[in-house]
């Protein structure tokens, strides 16, 4: 069975494609695509001041990498149109008299408009205002602490408050989600091969034959699961290398630890997958099956939404979803160099979800031989 499963799986030239192909191009989709980072926010300029301090602020947000200018703005109705057609994500606007009041150690306002269509965009984008607007703010008072006193001393006799990430020093939403897509990809290649792989040989008629043969139901389930569970683990190693090559995604932890925890979530992706595939009587229902399963899966484990964003009642319903606990470790594994001694709830969590659901879809297999 095992021979056979490796034939029947290389021999077809688009199975190929699928199997070594397809997780590639899925990792430079997901990695390019799925990112939370806001860098080159089109910006439109409304500048009523003209003046050395307003273009001072001005070139700020443009030198900071995170907004680009692409058109100074002279009514107020070219602004809203702007927003309106979302050709611009803000609105920069500085009122007239706005060096005036910073000269005169009053307050001088600035307005930032932001297209809230998209909140966490504008949640980011307001975030980069604000800081960049306080140091230019920082700055000015210190100037103005100087002028006054002469003493450039006390004007560094501040709290500076600075901060540092750990294990994602940059802050690089790419670190975080392209180990998430090597879960995915496993998931979802895992699922289809063994979902379809026995629907198969229902369909084209040569389940009777193999019936018939002196194999047993436990060699046959393993000959339908193996192969798969090593095109699996070899997926695994050509993503990860990937990852470490193409996009620089650091990988801290053991690699031998990421794949035994890959065998221990294959338990329960294979174990679903044998379990569609005895209540599907075509392809086309497998694969139907499959993605009802994987989509709610993929949103309910973390990997774009935080889990703890959600509605209590759906975070309690995340405990049964395998796919939360992978994520965990292999996120542990490439960014925190964590071991065992760490993941060991995860890896225990996976190993019984894992055992249960593959004994349930045996049983229920076993049952639809006879």
């Amino acid at each position: 069975m095992l021979i056979k499963e490796f034939i029947q799986l290389l021999r077809d030239p688009r199975m190929r494609k699928f199997i070594f192909v397809m997780p590639i191009i899925q990792v430079l989709g997901f990695s390019y695509a799925v990112t939370t980072d806001v860098k080159h926010a089109t910006t439109a300029v409304y500048d009523l001041d003209h003046s050395q301090s307003s273009r001072e602020l001005i070139a700020r947000f443009v030198k900071s990498g995170y907004f680009e200018v692409v058109e100074n703005i002279g009514t107020e109705e070219r602004g809203r149109e702007l927003i309106d057609r979302c050709t611009v994500q803000a609105l920069l606007r500085l009122n007239k008299g706005f060096e005036q009041k910073l000269l005169a150690g009053g307050p001088a306002d600035v307005q930032i408009i932001v297209d809230g269509t998209d909140s966490n965009a504008a949640g980011i984008i307001l975030n980069y205002a604000s800081k960049i607007a306080g140091q230019f703010s920082q700055q000015v008072l210190t100037s103005q602490v100087i002028r006054l006193t002469g003493d450039a001393g006390t004007a560094q006799h501040r709290v500076d408050l600075k901060t540092r990430a750990w294990f994602n020093e940059n802050l690089d939403s790419r670190n975080f989600f392209v180990p998430g897509v090597l879960a995915i990809v496993i998931t979802l290649i895992s699922l289809l091969l063994t979902s379809m792989a026995v629907v198969r040989e229902r369909e084209i008629g040569t389940m009777e034959q193999i019936m018939v043969t002196p194999i047993t139901p436990t060699e046959f389930i393993l000959g339908k699961t193996v192969p798969f569970a090593l095109i699996c683990f070899l997926d695994v190693i050509l993503i990860t290398l990937f990852c470490i090559l193409w996009f620089r995604v650091p990988v801290r932890g053991s690699i031998w630890l990421l794949l035994a925890s890959t065998a221990l979530y294959l338990l329960t992706t294979l174990g679903v997958g044998l379990f569609i595939s005895t209540i599907s009587r075509t392809q086309q229902q497998a694969m139907l099956s499959t993605f009802f399963f994987f989509f709610p899966a993929m949103l309910l484990s973390g990997f774009v939404f935080p889990i703890a964003n959600m509605p209590m009642v759906v975070q309690w319903l995340t405990y049964l979803n395998p796919l939360r606990y992978f994520l965990v470790i292999i996120r542990g594994i490439f960014l925190k160099g964590v071991g065992v001694r760490v993941l060991w709830p995860q890896m225990a969590a996976l190993a019984v979800m894992g055992i249960t659901i593959l004994r349930l879809a045996s049983m229920r297999f076993h049952k639809t031989l006879k």
